[in-house]
């Protein structure tokens, strides 16, 4: 799950408009079209991505991001991504072309199934081979965030809890944009999505976490979630147990949204007000320990 940049003034990440990237051998400004019109990952969303923070020059959980970027490929059939090597080398190069990357930056990296030589979706044999595929990435500067948001459950999306694609993370974002229009239009700043089989699943671009009774839980990856880096982080190291998150809350319940680049305390879901959780900057650093 990726950006929070969440309007109304009340959580606006603090995002610098300086971004580079690489394509095909080489480094351009962001404004710089290199992605033929005919990649699938531009006219189906078919491609996956991982976004990762960047820290003192130092990828943060790249390994986590890296395994799940992989696992993704292998589950939607697509090739192998790059090599972390690979990714490292332009990583230490993209962070020396962009001095105001070298605070904190996110990184995104994008693996598309490549040019669609064709029309329609099928598959050709040509589009299993990793020859076919095609990488890029971008880097630009940015600022964690850990501002309090009011939320609204979308009345229009939900997450469906049997689709393997909800496993990965994949180009194909227009279910998250529309719910969180939604919310924006409603005058909340984030939405949160109700799984098909009745709970709650997530955010739009964040995993859900809740504080009850002096534990942490969150939803089950059986609800359609996203598995997400923070998520697991969470639940290696024993502070986080999976359970059934229903859509009501129970008395001093403290909800928040994790992901790789932010942790927001929820303080408003539809009507019900929540005590805001004050130390969800700390949390979310606990989690970035590998």
């Amino acid at each position: 799950m990726e950006d929070n940049a969440y309007t109304g003034g009340i959580a606006m990440n603090n995002i610098l408009d300086n971004q580079i990237s690489w394509i095909n051998g080489h480094w351009i400004k962001h404004n710089e079209p290199q992605l033929p019109i005919n990649d699938r990952g531009l006219t189906l969303s078919d491609g996956i991505f991982e976004t990762i923070l960047i820290m003192n020059n130092q990828p943060i959980l790249l390994n986590a991001h890296l395994d799940r970027w992989n696992e993704s490929a292998i589950l939607l059939g697509m090739a192998k991504p790059p090599t972390k090597d690979h990714i490292l080398s332009l990583i230490k190069e993209a962070i020396n072309k962009n001095p105001l990357a070298q605070g904190s930056a996110v990184l995104r990296l994008n693996w598309s199934r490549g040019d669609n030589n064709g029309r329609g979706i099928k598959l050709s044999s040509a589009n299993a081979k990793s020859s076919s595929h095609r990488f890029w990435l971008t880097l630009r500067a940015y600022k964690p965030s850990f501002k309090p948001i009011t939320t609204m459950i979308s009345k229009l999306e939900q997450r469906n809890a049997n689709s393997k694609i909800n496993q990965c993370k994949t180009f194909a974002y227009t279910q998250s944009i529309q719910a969180r229009r939604e919310a924006n239009i409603a005058g909340f700043d984030d939405a949160l999505l109700l799984s098909t089989n009745g709970e709650i699943a997530c955010g739009t671009t964040s995993n859900l976490i809740v504080k009850r009774r002096d534990k942490w839980l969150t939803p089950h990856i059986s609800s359609g979630c996203l598995p997400g880096i923070m998520r697991q982080q969470g639940l290696n190291s024993g502070i986080l147990k999976e359970a059934k998150i229903s859509p009501e809350p129970e008395p001093k319940d403290q909800w928040l949204l994790i992901n790789s680049l932010s942790c927001h305390s929820i303080i408003k879901v539809n009507t019900k007000s929540f005590e805001e959780y004050e130390a969800s900057k700390i949390l979310w650093t606990s989690l970035t320990k590998s």
